[in-house]
């Protein structure tokens, strides 16, 4: 007699109510860092500048800026950090999401793809946001800059970000069976990504013998291909983005296939063990 029934839906209609649940998700991803969603950014604004100055001042005090492209130094140092904090981020939210086990998978619209999703929309929206922004202010305020291709670069960061989403998944399948193996990798993984990751140095000027101690690497292929579509002068000749999207599609593949076969299996137990 109180039993009500759902009213079926349209495809539309669904694909707006999961549009709007994966917005309320992303503002709840965003405002975990901070209970203010502006400072929250501010904070990761700050956490890029401080990147960049401290590679500038490095830089610098090494005497490597004869090492650098044609251009402005500045921006080849912020193409190399922003696509690292984008990568490292979206890896890092992805693998961090609410899992099968979590409190919030109870409430009848929430599901673990829609976590996922706005985990990883998340990071992208705060990284695109305080790239914007630290861009428009180095333009405005202190020299003005060109970027060549201004699409393919943001393309470059758009595939460093869906790179980490795809590691992001496999780690996040493999967390509830190996929860402190994967929060060793995850260190491990960012702190190598430092220097494997190619933003402290140009690929054209490594030997060969260097470079295939890089090119396993997707994000390597990233951060140059970045730097060649932003400097006029610039042209990569050992890194190809077709290699960053082939990993990352069959990361992605393989974490799906591992998150569904891990939420088959989800226990309430698995929260006492993070």
């Amino acid at each position: 007699m109180y039993q009500s029934s759902r009213k079926p839906q349209s495809g539309f209609s669904s694909a707006l109510a999961m549009a709007e649940l994966v917005y309320h998700s992303i503002v709840r991803s965003i405002r975990k860092q901070h209970g203010n969603a502006f400072i929250a950014i501010a904070l990761n604004m700050l956490q890029t500048v401080l990147f960049v100055l401290a590679f500038y001042v490095m830089f610098s005090i090494l005497g490597m800026r004869g090492a650098a492209l044609r251009g402005d130094f500045l921006l080849y140092i912020m193409s190399g950090i922003f696509l690292y904090l984008t990568h490292i981020k979206a890896m890092g939210a992805v693998s961090g999401s609410e899992g099968p086990a979590s409190p919030m998978m109870q409430h009848a619209p929430m599901t673990t793809i829609v976590a996922i999703l706005s985990a990883a929309l998340g990071a992208l929206y705060v990284q695109v946001l305080s790239a914007a922004a630290i861009l428009f202010v180095y333009h405005v305020a202190f020299v003005q800059i060109t970027i060549d291709q201004p699409v393919g670069t943001f393309g470059m960061m758009l595939l460093a970000w869906f790179t980490g989403c795809a590691l992001g998944m496999v780690l996040l399948a493999v967390k509830p069976w190996f929860p402190t193996f994967v929060s060793i990798f995850s260190q491990i993984y960012q702190r190598a990504n430092m220097i494997a990751s190619g933003k402290m140095f140009v690929a054209n000027m490594l030997p060969g013998y260097m470079i295939a101690m890089f090119d396993w690497n997707p994000l390597f292929h990233c951060i140059d291909q970045a730097r060649g579509f932003a400097f006029l002068n610039y042209n990569p000749r050992y890194s190809d983005w077709e290699y960053a999207v082939w990993v990352g599609i069959v990361c992605l593949m393989v974490g799906l296939m591992g998150e569904f076969y891990t939420r088959k299996h989800a226990s309430l137990s698995w929260n006492a063990r993070r």
